[in-house]
């Protein structure tokens, strides 16, 4: 069995707990203009660039081989490894595969997802998880369309699914100027989390990381020249979240 992906990237401890090996699958089924790995919205290869901006064919085999050199570390941490983007579900037969062989060696599996997939999907996957980072964009339908070419329904269905599963689903809001920044849009992420059954939200504060990337992808970046957000831009921001009685956590 074989994915397309564009890295693994080892001791990464910012994609689940303990330490990880993170992989970055190439596809995404959403056009977020904010998008900080451009190089993974396309699941083409291309020979012609830099294997973590171009990717490549993975068999199963060597995905495994790579992550099994850690695990000694996963043991230690209470790690394991991330299934990232992209949106690893695009590619779920292998991402089921990959999670089988896993636990098979006893290493925990998470997930970084949109959620933007049909039920079927996303439940194949899901119910082969240890844990499960979601992204919410946006509460909004007509504004979750306009930021991400996609409707938000299968979004919340899918969360709500994923919430009344029985492993850690740890939900986020990516905040993007100009777009699910304003205090009025965490008053509604509140209404909208407490509807699906959240108790606790993470925030992402936006970030410029992959600004380079579509100067060497040769693409136009719509955020360009935009600052960054950081911590302490966004307290207000949580304060009107955690006034709908969620656990609110900072992670820029």
């Amino acid at each position: 069995m074989e994915a397309v992906l564009l890295n693994i990237q080892h001791f990464c401890l910012h994609d689940g707990p303990g330490i990880r090996s993170t992989i970055f699958f190439k596809g995404c089924n959403l056009r977020c203009h904010w998008c900080a790995n451009p190089e993974s919205i396309s699941m083409k290869v291309r020979p012609e660039l830099e294997e973590s901006l171009g990717g490549r064919i993975w068999k199963l085999e060597e995905v495994l081989h790579d992550v099994l050199k850690d695990k000694v570390f996963y043991d230690e941490s209470g790690g394991g490894v991330t299934l990232s983007g992209g949106e690893p579900l695009l590619q779920a037969d292998f991402a089921c595969a990959l999670c089988d062989a896993l636990h098979a060696h006893g290493v925990a599996v998470a997930i970084e997802t949109a959620a933007c997939v049909p039920e079927q999907t996303f439940m194949k996957v899901f119910e082969k998880l240890d844990v499960a980072h979601i992204d919410l964009k946006h509460w909004n339908d007509a504004s979750y369309r306009q930021g991400t070419g996609a409707g938000i329904d299968l979004v919340l269905s899918n969360i709500r699914r994923a919430l009344a599963g029985s492993i850690p689903v740890f939900l986020r809001i990516p905040i993007i100027p100009g777009f699910n920044d304003s205090l009025e849009d965490a008053r509604q992420f509140g209404n909208v989390l407490a509807d699906v059954g959240a108790n606790a939200v993470q925030l992402l504060p936006f970030h410029q990381f992959g600004e380079k990337k579509y100067e060497k992808l040769a693409l136009e970046y719509s955020m360009n020249g935009i600052a960054q957000l950081h911590d302490e831009d966004v307290q207000d921001y949580a304060s009107v979240l955690k006034e709908s009685g969620l656990h609110v956590q900072i992670s820029g």
